[in-house]
């Protein structure tokens, strides 16, 4: 049994490696990328072909894994698949369960650029909401699908949960797009009635009446009317 002292300081990616090692399946370097493009990509990360096979080589030589070349089913040239070992996984038994675990990073490109809005024309914030939205929305369709074809395997019980939890996440960010175009809807609104110029009641001025003239008396008058 591996104690929590003897686990090696491996990176995050040679424990996801191993982790879908852990299934009991013997996997190709193709197979692992398949694997991890279908479930870790949707809410962690998805390794390159190049990390894969450098991980690969790795725990193989931390005895953490074994490898044998196998004929392949088309073509000529043989393939090499990894199993875990009983070592590995006992290490990544260990590694799940008293690894430090780091708190979700999150660092939102969409919302940055609205943080920046007053850089940027209204339309142009409702073009990077509108291109978020639908990613997000194929994301949860692709979850969907995973979670799908995960079917009722045991083995793939939990890794079924999480394809959930991911088809909810993205769920949910396109609903957050949605409020938000909403929102930033409304904000205009605001800020054309507080530009409205106020109309101001002009005072039409009357003009003066001039009083008429008395005439005083003996003023203007004949000598024969006096």
């Amino acid at each position: 049994m591996v104690d929590r002292e003897s686990v090696p300081g491996l990176p995050a990616t040679s424990w996801a490696v191993l982790g879908l090692l852990s299934h009991g399946r013997e996997l190709s370097g193709y197979d692992v990328k398949k694997w991890a493009d279908r479930s870790l990509g949707l809410f962690y990360w998805s390794p390159s072909f190049s990390q894969i096979y450098g991980e690969l080589k790795r725990l193989e030589t931390s005895g953490y894994a074994t490898s044998r070349l196998v004929a392949p089913e088309t073509g000529t040239r043989d393939k090499r698949v990894y199993r875990i070992t009983g070592e590995g996984l006992d290490a990544v038994r260990t590694w799940a369960r008293t690894a430090p675990l780091d708190p979700p990073v999150l660092k939102h490109g969409p919302m940055l650029r609205l943080w920046l809005g007053h850089l940027l024309e209204p339309e142009r914030m409702r073009e990077i909401l509108a291109a978020h939205r639908e990613y997000a929305e194929d994301m949860r369709r692709r979850a969907e699908a995973d979670v799908a074809d995960a079917g009722a395997d045991e083995a793939w019980a939990y890794p079924r949960l999480t394809l959930t939890w991911a088809e909810r996440y993205y769920a949910a960010e396109r609903d957050l797009a949605d409020a938000m175009l909403a929102d930033i809807e409304e904000l205009e609104t605001e800020e054309l009635e507080t530009e409205e110029p106020e109309t101001e009641e002009l005072e039409i001025e009357k003009p003066e009446t001039e009083e008429p003239e008395t005439e005083k008396p003996g003023i203007g008058k004949s000598e024969g009317e006096l």
